[in-house]
Order: C-alpha cells, then sequence, then structure tokens
C-alpha cells in the first residue's frame, strides 16, 4: 500500500477532508487507483471535487463510513461502519448516454456476487438497485455529472453494496464468507473492479436488458407528479436507449417513465 504524503498543516487532498484522519491511503487494484478514507461526508462529493481539481482517469475513493451518504430523492443512505463496501467509481470521459455508467456498474455488482462464495443469486431492478431472486435490496447506485471549468465531464457513480451487514428486509453478500469484514469488503471490490473492466465495448442496453428482472413483471411506479394517482400501474414492457422504464397500463397505454420508484407486485391469482 502506497501512503499518500500530505504537505505540513494540509486539511484537504483533493477536495476531501482529511484533517481528522491522516492514515488516507491510495492502493493501486487492478489498474484503479483506490483512495481510502475512514471517514468521509459522502464519496460521490470526493470524488467530483477531485475531478474537479484535475484528477484524470481510472480512479475510486472508499470509505468505511459516511457521515452524508445519499440514496435517491435525496435520501439518506446509512451503513455500520467498516462492514460494507462504500464507494464511488470515476467513470472517465463521461459515456454517451451516460445513464450507461450505471448501468456498466450495477452489471458489474451482479457479475462480482456471482463469483462470491454463497452470495445470493442477483440481478438488477429499474432504475438503479441490485437485489436478490427474493426482491431483497442487497446494492444502491447514484450518479452525478461532474463537469470541469474546461468543459470536460466524466460520471462519478456511487456504489453501496451490502458485504457484512444489512438492515431488515435486505441481503448481504458476504453471507457466505469466513473472511472478516474488511477482507470481504476488499475481496468484493477486487472483483467488482475486473468486472468493470470487462464491461468495455460491449452492448451494455443489451446486457442491462437480459439483467433486469424488472422486465415482464407486474410493477406499480412511483411517479410523484405528472399523474392523478401519483403512480402508474401495469407491466414493465421494456427500457428504451435513453434509459426510459416502459410500462403498458391496464388501458393498453404505454408510459415511458424517466423517474420513479418501481414496486414489484406478486402476480394475480
Amino acid at each position: 500500500m502506497l501512503d499518500v504524503v500530505l504537505w505540513p498543516g494540509a486539511s484537504t487532498l483533493w477536495g476531501i477532508d482529511v484533517s481528522n484522519h491522516h492514515d488516507t491511503t491510495t492502493t493501486l487494484i487492478n489498474g484503479w487507483s483506490v483512495h481510502h478514507v475512514p471517514t468521509t461526508g459522502s464519496t460521490n462529493d470526493d470524488l467530483a471535487a477531485m475531478y474537479r481539481d484535475g484528477v484524470r482517469g481510472r480512479h475510486v475513493v472508499v470509505a468505511d463510513h459516511q457521515r452524508a451518504g445519499r440514496g435517491r430523492r435525496g435520501r439518506e443512505w446509512a451503513a455500520t461502519a467498516g462492514d460494507n463496501l462504500l464507494m464511488s467509481v470515476l467513470i472517465d470521459p463521461a459515456p454517451d448516454p451516460v445513464h450507461a455508467a450505471v448501468w456498466r456498474a450495477g452489471l458489474a455488482i451482479v457479475a462480482a456476487a456471482r463469483i462470491t462464495p454463497g452470495a445470493p443469486v442477483c440481478t438488477l431492478k429499474w432504475p438503479n438497485d441490485v437485489v436478490t431472486d427474493g426482491d431483497e435490496k442487497v446494492a444502491g447506485i447514484l450518479s452525478t455529472v461532474a463537469v470541469c471549468s474546461d468543459a470536460s465531464t466524466a460520471v462519478v457513480v456511487g456504489c453501496g453494496v451490502n458485504i457484512g451487514w444489512a438492515p431488515d428486509g435486505a441481503a448481504r453478500v458476504g453471507r457466505g464468507t469466513a473472511a472478516t469484514s474488511s477482507e470481504a469488503v476488499w475481496g468484493f471490490l477486487g472483483k467488482f473492479l475486473a468486472a468493470i473492466d470487462a464491461l468495455v465495448d460491449v452492448d451494455l442496453h443489451g446486457m442491462y436488458r437480459k439483467e433486469l428482472a424488472t422486465l415482464g413483471r407486474r410493477v406499480r411506479v412511483d411517479i410523484a407528479a405528472g399523474n392523478s394517482a401519483g403512480h402508474i400501474d401495469g407491466r414493465a414492457v421494456g427500457i428504451d436507449a435513453a434509459g426510459r422504464l416502459e410500462v403498458l397500463d391496464e388501458c393498453a397505454v404505454t408510459h415511458r417513465i424517466d423517474v420513479g420508484d418501481v414496486i414489484h407486485l406478486r402476480p394475480r391469482d
């Protein structure tokens, strides 16, 4: 492991507040520079700041604990310190379309879980969750586009993967390992990075469709706007190139949904 050297009195490193944890370290894993901080506000914010400060290429920020971890729609995202993989990955340059970065990360988590002993069978749920075949959440993904003054762009993809701990109603991928939480977390990170590298120059849209458990299911989509009921019920029939979920309702109307929360409904008798 290569320790990052801070100049005397430094309180930030690439925009990361390190005033209270001078044991910030950088490790090279599968050709990725992995920057580890014990505690931070948000790994997404940290990595976006690094990009705006000139960092380019293959970088990951990993934290044992996030004080301000976020989920979709600004929801708080929390986990016990050190037990789970809390990371942000820089996809530089930004792909076209940009949401392909989220597809790539989700597919990489599924692939890494498949080679993790004892891990549950994992698949994808629209728009950005990894779930078991029993619909228990294993991981969540949240992305942001980082833009520099020279107009260059990258996508910061934040991932929270349940490794050694999961809240009630969720699942974890580290349930079948005898390794410590730290060993399991870093082992899964290595598998994830190898998987994300394999997902270059492939048909991400086609692979995402294949792994998307939402397709073919009866769903309720909470859209919270644009509909008097606040939700749409129907069958998920497709995902277009723009990442929109296509839902066919009971009146044979197809809705193309950009943003929403999906509930997988049970089949009717």
